[in-house]
């Protein structure tokens, strides 16, 4: 076990799955964008459970929150067809620039790696909002949402594109969000991280039939931003 990792917090367990509640700043497998990496959450919940494990959906790096891994190659294949049918449940928080409508959703299409694009749909509701005394930008104060968003489809890095399009960035996201807001918060709030966290997964179990609703409670640093610039975190 990777002295960098503790062991992995399990939040569901069963003959056919396991669900972990991933930290930041772990890579679910081994990926060619980086390939200097050699500790992943695939390897480290083997090597835990003594067992082979298969992630069934992904993750990025700096996104925390629910993982689910299948335990056998038959229960891999089950639950991956309700992930591409789009049934499965998802439900993640996260901390954006500005205010937010009480709820909304945004369908625009996502560019594909290779070319063309492909549906997407993201759903939200604003659970709280902030206004910071303090300079960003042209601004004298700084306004941030708490967002609950529930992506509809699965695409790569749709909530943070989608944020993005909406002008709403991810605070802490390097690649699509905004300088200047991740700046601020590195240094007035030691913020090293992107503030984002699979919070809840709901799947129907393929073999008892019965809706398995997981959820992951957030990590404290998250909770310590939230706290500090003076957000309700009861139940968090």
């Amino acid at each position: 076990m990777s002295q960098e990792f503790p062991p992995l917090p399990i939040l569901f367990q069963d003959e056919h799955f396991v669900a972990i509640n991933k930290p930041h700043n772990l890579l679910v497998h081994r990926s060619s964008i980086a390939a200097d990496e050699s500790v992943f959450a695939l390897q480290l919940l083997r090597d835990q459970l003594n067992c082979w494990v298969s992630p069934c959906h992904r993750l990025d790096r700096k996104t925390s929150g629910v993982l689910l891994f299948a335990l056998s190659s038959e229960a891999d294949k089950e639950v991956k067809k309700q992930f591409e049918a789009h049934t499965i449940q998802k439900k993640y928080l996260a901390l954006v620039r500005g205010y937010l409508p009480a709820s909304g959703m945004t369908d625009r299409p996502l560019e594909r790696e290779k070319g063309g694009f492909q549906d997407a749909i993201t759903h939200f509701k604003c659970l709280q909002q902030v206004e910071l005394p303090i300079m960003v930008s042209r601004y004298p104060t700084s306004r941030y949402s708490l967002a609950e968003i529930s992506p509809e489809t699965g695409r790569m890095h749709q909530i943070r594109r989608h944020f993005a399009q909406l002008r709403h960035y991810l605070i802490g996201d390097k690649t699509y969000g905004e300088c200047k807001q991740n700046k601020m918060f590195e240094e007035k709030f030691d913020l090293h991280t992107m503030l984002l966290h699979a919070r809840e997964l709901v799947f129907e179990h393929p073999f008892t039939q019965e809706s398995t609703r997981i959820v992951a409670p957030m990590n404290e640093e998250f909770i310590q931003i939230l706290s500090e610039i003076g957000m309700n975190t009861a139940g968090l």
